[in-house]
Order: structure tokens, then C-alpha cells, then sequence
């Protein structure tokens, strides 16, 4: 396999919460008559292409241009989603897209050390800018776009998925409830075996590390919104047994330990060379939460230790694109952030990680 989307492409798509099936089928029949967040995306890619799909089935989102360095990739998109020609930009005219009132915000999905670039020249166009996760290489550059975003007065989202699945939703909604008592321990693993040694993702200078800018930081980002704290400390030990295809600073397998000030601690694996780890667990004085797939297009399974979690599908892109037009168009608050700042401590707690992994001491994290 040649990277973790052709890794989690085998699972199929994961879930809207609704209360009950038959609300869900009545649902799906309404139209929706609300303003539509008009999307731009920046990279068409494999993931790229992926949002794009998931975009067709969108009530609130619309896929209206395309920007990219191949010529032919924008024909293409022009003819297979109907996306007309002025809206179309290479990466170095893209800037002319402040003059286009047709297209409301840009979605970048580049490889992470693009991000920057694209997210202030999108801010500096006037435009909404959405920015696949992690939202940069670390937290210098992410607290630029940030800058750069509030300087223009627009809004920067990460496309955290996630925080809109609706196990995910329903676990952080019944440890708010106390269902699991006090929270003392998660664990998390991310982790598959990567294949071309060539791709962007083993690149240091593109990918600005390995598994934990990839697949990692999933369970960085996991263990934060499970617990419902942010981590004080981390330690963190790595392991290489490919230096060939896993160069200096591109790290294979790292564990990690995060400490929260609630007294829980988290357990965390993010790994290049290891399948079958996707899992999320929970525990508390009074129960356990469980995730497996954890963070998969789909479908996740959740159960608890009042029983399986059980909700109806849709793909996870198609939900994430129609509550970004929310959380844009109509100042929606997540039940889980999804904003720059949220982004930014994640690139934190890489730092802090990546620093703990180098010296092997306790790294203390300031968010």
C-alpha cells in the first residue's frame, strides 16, 4: 500500500449522528434552502479527489473550482465536476481568485510543508481558507496562519474529520454526562505499513517528519478531544529499524506518553511499519469507551461499556464539508473545535514530542 489513504480507503464511510433511522431517511428528503459555502480546493490529489467525491452529496457545500501545478489534472476536474474554466488556477496565478466573487473559500491539501504558503496567499485573497491536518510542520509556521488568517478576517478551519463522527461525538457526550466517571487512562494507536519510498509522506522537507505528521497525529489529536483536557507533558521514545527507507527526520515509529491535568494519562503508538492499529480507548472510575477503527473513512465502530454504539453512514467528508459551511456561513460552534487555534496545539504538542523523542527527558507543554 502506498499511504495511509490507500490504508484506510479499504474501510467504507463512516456516520452522521441522528437520534432515530426513520428521522434520518424523512431527513435526507428535505431540501436545503440555506446559503452555499462555495470551495475551491487547492491540491487534486488522491485526498483532494476523495473531498471532491464526498462533495456531490453536500447540502450545504458546493464544489465550485479547482487549483493545481498540472495542467492536466484542472482539465480533468473541469469535465468530471462540471467546474467552469474561470474558476480554475495554477499555483501561481491563484492569487487572481480575490477578484472572483464566485468561489467563497479554498480548501488546501498539499503536502504539509505547502500549507503555509497557500493558506496566507489564500487569507491575503480574501478568502475562507480550510487546511488539511496537521495544519502545518510545526508550531512557528502554524501560528503565521493563524496570524496571517485573523489579520484578513477570515476564518481558518483544519479539516479535523473527525470531531464531526458520530461515535466520537457520542463518547465525549457521555463522559461530559460522568457516564465514565473520572477519566484516568486512553490509549492510541495509529499505525500501517507505508509502501513507496518515494512518495511525499518519506520526504522530510514535503512531510516535515514521518508517521507522527501523518497518521500520529491522529492519536495526539484523539487523546485530547476523549480525555476532554489538553496534555501538560509529554515524553516520547523512537524507533528506527529502516534508516534506509526512514531517513533523518523521518520518523518510523515513535511511542509516546501525555500527561493531563486531571491526572490521566495517555499511551499513544504512531507508526510506518506496523498494520492493524487503529484503535482508541477510554477508561474511567466507572467505565470505558471504545473506538476500533478509531479514525478510518469508515465505518467506525464504538462500544461502551453500556454497549455497542450503533449509527447509520455517510462519508465523513460530506459531513465535515456541510458543517464547515455552518461553522463559516452561519457561526455554528462544533461540539469539538475544528479552528486555527485548535490546529496550532496540536503542532505544539508535536514539537514538544519530536523535542522529548530527541533529549529523552519530560517535556513540558504550554498551550
Amino acid at each position: 500500500m502506498n499511504s495511509r489513504r490507500d490504508f484506510l480507503q479499504k474501510i467504507a464511510a463512516a456516520s452522521i449522528v441522528v437520534p432515530f433511522f426513520p428521522k434520518a431517511v424523512e431527513a435526507s428528503t428535505e431540501v436545503y434552502q440555506g446559503p452555499l459555502l462555495r470551495v475551491a480546493i487547492l491540491g487534486l490529489g488522491s485526498y483532494g479527489t476523495r473531498v471532491a467525491d464526498a462533495m456531490q452529496t453536500c447540502k450545504k457545500a458546493k464544489l465550485v473550482g479547482a487549483i493545481s501545478g498540472t495542467p492536466s489534472k484542472l482539465t480533468n476536474w473541469q469535465s468530471k465536476y462540471n467546474i467552469p474554466e474561470k474558476n480554475c488556477y495554477s499555483y501561481q496565478n491563484f492569487d487572481q481568485v480575490k477578484n472572483n466573487p464566485d468561489i467563497d473559500a479554498i480548501y488546501v491539501i498539499t503536502p504539509n510543508s505547502l500549507h503555509k504558503d497557500f493558506v496566507i496567499r489564500a487569507a491575503k485573497a480574501g478568502k475562507q481558507v480550510i487546511c488539511e491536518k496537521p495544519m502545518s510542520v510545526n508550531a512557528k509556521d502554524g501560528q503565521e496562519m493563524v496570524d496571517a488568517c485573523k489579520k484578513a478576517n477570515v476564518k481558518l478551519l483544519v479539516g479535523y474529520r473527525m470531531h464531526f463522527e458520530p461515535n466520537t461525538l457520542e463518547i465525549i457526550r457521555m463522559r461530559n454526562a460522568g457516564d465514565f466517571g473520572k477519566i484516568m487512562f486512553f490509549q492510541g494507536l495509529s499505525g500501517f505499513t507505508i509502501g513507496d519510498p518515494t512518495q511525499w509522506r518519506l520526504n522530510k522537507q514535503l512531510a516535515g517528519g514521518g508517521a507522527m505528521m501523518d497518521i500520529g497525529v491522529y492519536s495526539i489529536n484523539g487523546a485530547r478531544y476523549m480525555i476532554g483536557e489538553d496534555p501538560i507533558w509529554v515524553t516520547a521514545e523512537e524507533t528506527k529499524t529502516d534508516p534506509v527507507k526512514f531517513k533523518e527526520g523521518v520518523d518510523e515509529t515513535i511511542q509516546f506518553q501525555l500527561g493531563f491535568p486531571g491526572g490521566a494519562v495517555a499511551s499513544c503508538l504512531s507508526t510506518y511499519s506496523m498494520n492493524n492499529l487503529d484503535r482508541f480507548f477510554l477508561n474511567g472510575t466507572k467505565g470505558f469507551a471504545e473506538l476500533n477503527p478509531s479514525t478510518g473513512y469508515g465505518p467506525i465502530k464504538g462500544r461502551t461499556n453500556k454497549g455497542e454504539l450503533n449509527f447509520p453512514h455517510v462519508t465523513h467528508q460530506t459531513v465535515q464539508m456541510d458543517e464547515m459551511s455552518d461553522i463559516i456561513l452561519n457561526g455554528k460552534q462544533p461540539v469539538v473545535p475544528v479552528d486555527g487555534s485548535e490546529g496550532l496545539k496540536d503542532l505544539k504538542i508535536i514539537d514538544a514530542l519530536y523535542l522529548a523523542a530527541r533529549t529523552g527527558k519530560k517535556v513540558d507543554i504550554k498551550l
